[in-house]
């Protein structure tokens, strides 16, 4: 079966790319590559340079494909506060855009990379997909929006999951080298914590937390883990259907547990710097797993030690070519 990956050359797409090749599928990859890299996309996949807005990129990449897996978006939180038309201009029309052409082309089949910023500030941990979506960005808000359009095009028969991940931690190492995040700005506590210098600490946001140790808890689900979900998610759609499933550990770790963890892959302490709190930001944020678990037969098998000794191992393989 052919694949069409939207988004595939960046961070989570292309370690989708290069697992479904590995595992024996045929891949398309769409990319504008405004974030994404080209050269992390694997020769044996089939490259479209274009974007989900514009609907010829989209049919030429669609031809053939049976599936989509659809990761184009914007995602930073902060820039869509400061660009909310643009991030509903990608993510919404962006996703409309390719729903009508799988619709035109008779493509019924969609895994879509949706998010836990859908609930916004829970008020029961853990998160069920149940719990009430009241995001509190733009981010958010355009993904709920796109999950509310899948809904109603399941009533026309697509077959559809989105699959709400909290924090996506970790690297592949595949056949051709580390696919590894390398977002700019790197926002992600994992890269930052292991390239932190005592010239350039750590900033923890908050030791006063009602938590055990007085940081924040956070849900982290290794890359791979991850895509493993959503090959699990394509292999089990079903006609006129759409699921919305939770992604993370089920667990969580505080950003001091991320710390230890990390000091203990690099063997040595991590400089960090404690700040204010962040407006906005919970003291929990944990997914409630049990419908991955129960619907896609998944869990995870990758622990917080395995995400930073991943990340660790990539970021010394890049600094060393």
């Amino acid at each position: 079966m052919r694949v069409l990956v939207t988004g595939g050359a960046g961070y989570i797409g292309s370690t989708a790319v290069a697992i479904l090749l590995e595992r024996g599928y045929e891949v398309t990859v769409l990319d504008d590559c405004s974030t994404g890299h080209f050269e992390s996309v694997p020769s044996s996949a089939k490259f479209i340079s274009g974007s989900i807005l514009d609907s010829k990129a989209l049919a030429e990449a669609l031809a053939d494909c049976a599936a989509v897996i659809h990761f184009a978006a914007k995602s930073i939180v902060g820039e869509s506060v400061e660009k909310p038309d643009l991030y509903h201009e990608v993510n919404v029309e962006g996703t409309r855009r390719l729903l009508d052409e799988m619709a035109r082309l008779g493509v019924s089949k969609l895994v879509f990379s949706s998010t836990a910023a859908t609930y916004g500030e829970p008020e029961i941990i853990p998160i069920t997909e149940e719990s009430p979506t009241v995001p509190t960005s733009p981010y958010g808000r355009t993904k709920l929006e796109v999950d509310q359009m899948i809904t109603a095009e399941s009533r026309l028969g697509l077959a559809a999951v989105s699959l709400r991940y909290f924090n996506v931690a970790g690297a592949f190492n595949s056949k051709s080298g580390w696919l590894t995040e390398r977002h700019s700005p790197e926002t992600h506590l994992i890269p930052n914590l292991l390239r932190a210098s005592v010239a350039n600490p750590l900033k923890v946001f908050g030791n006063d937390w009602p938590t055990a140790d007085g940081t924040c808890i956070r849900d982290y689900v290794h890359v791979v883990d991850l895509i493993d979900a959503h090959i699990l998610a394509l292999e089990k759609l079903t006609a006129s259907k759409h699921e919305i499933i939770n992604l993370g550990s089920g667990g969580g770790y505080s950003v001091t547990q991320v710390i230890d963890a990390a000091a203990k892959v690099v063997g040595s302490d991590i400089p960090t710097q404690i700040s204010a709190r962040r407006s906005g930001d919970p003291a929990v944020l944990i997914a409630d797993i049990s419908k991955a678990k129960k619907v896609l037969g998944w869990i995870p098998t990758r622990n917080i030690k395995d995400m930073v000794s991943d990340t660790w191992k990539s970021q010394n393989a890049s600094a060393s070519k």
